[in-house]
């Protein structure tokens, strides 16, 4: 069965458009939707079966912990174990935008979210679907990007139907996401004020040692 589509206007989210994305998570639902970088796959992560079928859905490696969407700071708070000066940083230079940040996890989460690493992966993204699907839903929504492992990254509805369409059962079409490149990773996890870049994307280098360092 090919997967349902439900346009939503990325800029003003209709709320009962949004009530439906939400009631299709509490349901253990899949849902393709799009945000600041590409479209990514929304569950709720403290659903294991949830969760378990989009390792399924990707074919992904279960070692790789979900990276999650929040709707603000505060939530990262409450995400994370500990929180020290360079989360607030970071979220105060970066977000909303297409940074993801690596922290410990805190006990909200179940270990198998954090695939048993322990972190967890967050971040605010400038768009407005996501963020008003987090805040109707009260919790973090998984953001893993809506492709099959080994394929390319979706930019549109039309391409994650094609990849994805006969595995999933909803599809929100918000357009076409805002820029089509990955976001910037950055490692808080290691403690005692150290920190990595795990992966150069949307946000360049010298921008996050800026941040860190100045």
């Amino acid at each position: 069965m090919s997967a349902e589509i439900l346009r939503v206007d990325a800029i003003e989210p209709e709320p009962e458009r949004i009530r439906e994305v939400v009631r299709r998570l509490e349901h253990g639902e899949v849902v393709a939707l799009p945000t600041d970088t590409f479209y990514g796959l929304a569950v709720d992560p403290v659903n294991l079966f949830a969760v378990e079928q989009i390792y399924q859905i990707k074919t992904r490696q279960k070692h790789k912990p979900l990276s999650l969407l929040i709707a603000n700071v505060a939530q990262a708070y409450e995400l994370a174990r500990d929180s020290d000066s360079l989360l607030d940083r970071l979220a105060e230079r970066f977000w909303p935008g297409p940074l993801t940040i690596i922290v410990r996890a805190g006990t909200r989460l179940p270990l198998r979210s954090t695939a048993h690493t322990g972190n967890v992966a967050i971040r605010v993204p400038d768009a407005a679907i996501p963020r008003a699907v987090v805040e109707r839903f009260g919790l973090p929504i998984t953001a893993t990007s809506a492709n099959l492992h080994g394929k390319s990254e979706c930019t549109n509805a039309v391409s994650v139907r094609g990849q994805l369409g006969d595995r999933i059962p909803l599809i929100v079409d918000g357009g076409p996401t805002g820029r089509a490149v990955h976001t910037t990773i950055v490692d808080l996890s290691l403690g005692e004020g150290r920190w990595q870049i795990l992966r150069e994307g949307a946000i360049p280098t010298h921008e996050i040692v800026m941040a860190l360092e100045h």
